[in-house]
């Protein structure tokens, strides 16, 4: 059991007294001159202010000039003082006592925060290399919290994650102090409270602030710091494995979708065939009374959409699983645009069409095949969405290295917060989708056969001037999916 710091001052001055007692016996007994047995006390002085501190030191010194008056100077047994020599030592022994306590306090101070420092070290060190070896597939706080608890001694630690929007505690809370972490990250402010050893941390990782941790125990700021930095780089780690994980089961459900969606593209196609086969026959036969006629044509109809859109169904999921194989060809747009035309003809009583090339000659290398769907579905949304009696625009023309293709007409506006979603699956404005018939499925074809030939699409859109689609490929597009 340690003594309490009274009792073990009195230790010490009562062994450096025995010493200085022992000595002066030794020297009177074997007639050591005045000189020598100063230096020895001078020693002793040295050895007790090193090893005890000042105090002590101070106690020595002073008992030393009395030992050293009384049977060393003239007159001997006497503490009459004849010259300045004794209070020159007594001077000399108290700056001693008092530079060689000061070292060695110093000495020991430095000794100590240099053990600490090892000791946090070797905690971080351990903390780091635990992190490495934490299950990245489940929350970080759990684990984190119980680790800065058993190395650090933390008497609480609390984290706070703000991905998974949690609070995550170990150890002692008061009562008011359940979201401690949380508040911090809302403060967005570190804090350090040293009468309660309570230190608050805004943990940073990549563009911004990622959660907060709040530690209570006796640590250092910088070790603060550098648990704040471990634990942000945990839950870094633990947000990238979670996002890759969640684009590989997308990626996953992105392949077995389309792998559906062309099966049962493939087996639609078949009855569709037989039936508009089938309807087209009847229409030909003839000898059909007017509702059997109107009837046989609104089946040939439908069967002829139903076919279409098994076509863009099947298109999709080529494109999406990246299967098809560009024919890539020198096009010469103007041919192409009047053959999509000749194809998909507008109604002329409710929109005419006006195409403007700049050069006749003006070509593109591209799969014929997918620029052409592009084609007709820009001209086939012109037509559904353009106000009857308007123009319908179709220009081209050589920009640098790209050949830029847009489809104008004037009718309802694009919401800015549309114009990127209409380019998504199964999208349709909300304000458009009980107005006008159609499945959502058209652009989506169109962008991803636009990318196939490393071109890009997007749409601008007015109230007053209208809604231009653009399309633009490079002059020399190489397929590399």
């Amino acid at each position: 059991m340690q003594l309490p710091k009274e009792l073990r001052t009195l230790a010490q001055c009562l062994m450096a007294g025995a010493a200085l007692g022992l000595l002066t016996w030794a020297g009177f007994a074997l007639q050591i001159n005045l000189l020598t047995i100063s230096f020895l006390y001078l020693l002793i002085v040295v050895a007790v202010a090193s090893r005890f501190g000042f105090v002590t030191a101070s106690f020595t010194s002073l008992l030393a000039v009395l030992l050293l008056d009384y049977y060393f100077e003239p007159p001997l047994f006497s503490f009459e003082v004849e010259n300045s020599g004794i209070f020159v030592a007594l001077v000399t022994f108290e700056v001693t006592a008092l530079a060689i306590s000061r070292l060695h306090g110093r000495g020991v101070r430095v000794a100590k925060e240099v053990a600490i420092h090892r000791a946090e070290m070797e905690q971080l060190y351990e903390l780091s290399r635990s992190t490495l070896l934490l299950d990245l597939r489940q929350p970080q706080g759990p684990q984190l919290a119980v680790l800065i608890h058993r190395i650090f001694g933390a008497r609480a630690v609390a984290l706070f994650d703000l991905n998974l929007s949690r609070q995550d505690k170990m150890g002692d809370w008061d009562a008011g102090e359940e979201d401690l972490a949380k508040e911090c990250y809302l403060r967005d402010a570190s804090q350090d409270d040293s009468s309660t050893q309570t230190w608050q941390r805004v943990l940073k990782g990549g563009p911004g602030s990622v959660g907060a941790l709040v530690v209570r125990g006796k640590l250092s700021p910088l070790v603060v710091d550098a648990l704040a930095s471990l634990a942000a780089i945990a839950i870094d780690r633990h947000q990238w494995v979670d996002k890759e994980e969640r684009t590989e089961t997308a990626k996953k459900g992105e392949q077995l979708r389309a792998t559906v969606m062309d099966a049962l593209a493939h087996e639609f196609k078949t009855p569709l065939t037989a039936v508009q086969t089938a309807s087209s026959g009847l229409l030909e036969l003839g000898r059909l009374t007017e509702t059997q006629r109107d009837l046989v044509t609104l089946i040939d109809g439908e069967a002829v959409r139903l076919n279409k859109l098994c076509t863009q169904l099947l298109r999709a999921a080529k494109l999406e699983t990246k299967q098809v194989d560009l024919e890539t060809a020198d096009v010469k747009v103007l041919d192409l645009v009047y053959e999509v035309l000749a194809g998909h003809p507008v109604e002329a009583e409710r929109n005419s069409i006006q195409v403007s090339v700049e050069d006749p000659s003006l070509t593109v290398r591209a799969d014929r095949e997918l620029l052409a769907m592009i084609l007709a579905q820009y001209i086939d949304n012109a037509r559904k969405y353009s106000t009857a009696g308007t123009l319908i625009s179709i220009a081209a023309q050589a920009s640098h290295n790209d050949i830029l293709i847009s489809v104008h007409n004037l009718g309802p506006a694009i919401r800015i917060e549309d114009r990127e979603r209409i380019f998504e699956r199964f999208y349709r404005s909300p304000e458009l989708r009980d107005t006008v018939p159609g499945t959502g499925i058209g652009l989506s074809v169109v962008r991803k056969a636009a990318e196939a030939h490393h071109g890009h699409v997007w749409v601008i859109s007015d109230g007053v001037e209208g809604t231009t689609f653009f399309l633009s490929l490079p002059i020399n597009a190489r397929r590399t999916l």
